[in-house]
């Protein structure tokens, strides 16, 4: 096999290709600075686009809340809708 070919068929010089982004933490410029998209009271920090329409609010620390109250992170974890107890009787 020859040197040429032997590049081409190396796949360990392919970098792999990702879909993370990254939400800058300039986003949120106020202070005190809202709650981080990891803190247990993410869904505290401010609006920044919301969209009643199509059932969907973006906070500034990144996280998106979705009218069923699921939850969909910068980091792509999925929170799944949580309701609260009263409101479900």
């Amino acid at each position: 096999m020859s040197e040429a070919s032997r590049r081409d068929t190396d796949t360990t010089a392919i970098s792999p290709l990702t879909t993370e982004r990254k939400i800058p933490t300039t986003m949120c410029q106020h202070q005190p600075p809202c709650p981080t998209a990891e803190s247990a009271d993410r869904e505290g920090a401010r609006l920044v686009a919301h969209h009643p329409e199509q059932g969907w609010s973006l906070l500034c620390n990144g996280v998106l809340l979705f009218e069923d109250t699921g939850e969909l992170l910068p980091d792509g974890q999925i929170i799944a809708p949580h309701r609260p107890l009263a409101a479900a009787r």
